[in-house]
């Protein structure tokens, strides 16, 4: 058996418990009597992150149930898999089903034929789905349910008391998740989810992917204001070669030692 590194009271996060870098967050909530997970990433990575589970002493049969908090290929290529092993139920947004349950490669990402990629989408039932103001009960615990589309139309944010699970909404250096039309995004349903998430009284942001870290409104302003003059301008899609923040993200990851 492994220490549970919990982030915050409840709360575990594969890549700091396992202290190395995966393809997503994978969040784990820990209600007592039973867990959640939010995403479950790539399927390559699905065997590392149950073995996590089971060395943290979860029992396997205990989780209730799987949360999507979008479609794209590295949050739900392992869900299947991952369905079966847990025998648990996948929920998601009503928009996101048909992405997971058809393996669509084109809305989840898996297939981008001008870059050359093609990532296997094995197909998934999504046995029942979640939108605004549901409350979920994990144990002990309680998340609320927050529709915030612009990255995906089915993207989802589950606030626990002051922490939002914030899915690809925004990252810690200002970043946004995907900004593409053949992806159903939307630029103005994503400044009014920044714009939500800005004047909200949370005070954590737990991406899916890279570092949890303090909401800061300057930063949100910042992005806001950035992607008002992408609803102007036609070159809002970019081909970013590489990107630091996940180089400081492993190191720190390595380092063993967090703070937020």
């Amino acid at each position: 058996m492994i220490p549970r590194r919990y982030v915050f009271p409840g709360v575990l996060e594969m890549n700091y418990q396992s202290g190395r870098r995966m393809g997503v967050n994978v969040y784990l909530i820990d209600g007592g009597s039973e867990y959640a997970l939010i995403d479950v990433g790539f399927l390559d990575e699905l065997t590392d992150v149950l073995e996590l589970i089971r060395q943290m002493d979860f029992s396997l049969s205990a989780c209730k149930m799987i949360i999507a908090t979008h479609a794209d290929v590295d949050h739900t290529q392992g869900l299947a898999r991952a369905r079966e092993i847990l025998k648990c139920e996948v929920v998601a947004h009503p928009r996101s089903v048909p992405a997971i349950e058809e393996g669509d490669e084109v809305l989840t990402y898996a297939r981008i034929d001008a870059q050359g990629i093609h990532i296997p989408m094995p197909r998934c039932k999504v046995d029942r789905t979640i939108d605004e103001g549901d409350r979920i009960t994990v144990g002990d615990r309680e998340l609320t349910v927050w529709s915030t589309p612009g990255h995906t139309a089915g993207q989802l944010a589950l606030r626990m008391q002051n922490l939002l699970f914030s899915g690809d909404n925004i990252f810690r250096d200002g970043c946004v998740g995907v900004i593409d039309a053949h992806h159903g995004s939307s630029l103005v349903d994503y400044i009014e989810s920044l714009s939500r998430i800005r004047n909200s009284d949370v005070e954590y942001l737990l991406p899916s992917h890279g570092p949890i870290f303090r909401k800061d409104n300057r930063l949100l302003d910042a992005t806001i204001d950035r992607l008002r003059g992408y609803t102007h301008m036609s070159d809002f899609g970019t081909c970013a070669v590489d990107w630091p923040l996940m180089d400081d993200w492993e190191e720190e990851l390595a380092s063993g030692l967090f703070s937020f």
